[in-house]
């Protein structure tokens, strides 16, 4: 047992000849490294981590009643959903609702048009990736953030409801994170939206068939968890009647 033990001790734990631990992580492409970084070195992230979520905290503290919008940022302004989700916007800002995207193109941009559009405040929480390093011109408060959990925690932070557009893996990452959390307890139950049910229908039939009939790892309840809608119209009257939400 001990032989065991000093076995697995080597294997996950390495220093360097001056006694330095290293810590494994995923590094990031930029981030060329001959060795892994140092476990002293790690506590630096931590600090920009804490500082993103302070500062993030911060600037949503400013706003109120907010819907967060998820979807594709690679949907153009012609198709659909832009235009379903651009409505929405405008519709929510004009009923007093601050708007919260990703910040980036696509879905992003719309509901953020229709935000400013509507004279409502059209908040931005942007992340520079590979494809979607822009932030859209209808965001009129902005914030930036280095890494993509943090600025997760933001866009789910608070929001009395969240609206979910057809989308990649992101969109359906975000989706189930959400009703995760609400099936778990760990959030309060509030609306979560999808709209889109040619887009929605094909996964939610394969939730029914085969997570709850066939291997019954869901309950019937949690197929309640969400809304799937087909318009704007539809989302904006499940929305206008949720409570306002003051703690995430």
């Amino acid at each position: 047992m001990h032989t065991k033990k000093n076995t697995l001790q080597k294997e996950f734990i390495e220093s360097d000849s001056e006694g330095h631990l290293f810590c494994r992580l995923p590094l990031a492409p930029d981030e060329n490294r001959s060795q892994p970084p140092k476990l002293y070195e790690i506590t630096w992230r931590i600090f920009r981590i804490m500082a993103e979520f302070v500062e993030g905290f911060q600037f949503l503290s400013e706003s109120s009643r907010e819907v967060t919008f998820f979807g594709s940022a690679r949907l153009k302004k012609s198709h659909r959903w832009y235009k379903e989700a651009e409505k929405l916007g405008k519709m929510l800002a004009q009923c007093g609702f601050t708007v919260i995207t990703g910040g980036g193109p696509g879905i992003m941009e719309a509901g953020n048009k229709g935000a400013k559009e509507g004279g409502g405040v059209s908040i931005g929480l942007n992340i520079q990736l590979p494809t979607e390093q822009r932030i859209n011109p209808y965001v009129t408060k902005g914030r930036g953030f280095h890494y993509f959990f943090t600025r997760k925690v933001m866009l789910a932070a608070s929001a009395q409801a969240y609206v979910y557009f057809p989308g990649g893996f992101g969109t359906l990452d975000e989706f189930f994170e959400i009703v995760t959390l609400i099936q778990t307890g760990k959030m309060q139950r509030i609306p979560v939206v999808c709209v889109g049910k040619e887009f929605w229908s094909g996964l939610f039939e394969w939730s029914q068939k085969v997570q709850l009939e066939k291997l019954k790892v869901i309950s019937a309840k949690d197929m309640d968890l969400f809304h799937v809608v087909d318009t704007a119209q539809e989302a904006f009257d499940i929305i206008t009647t949720s409570p306002d939400r003051s703690f995430f």
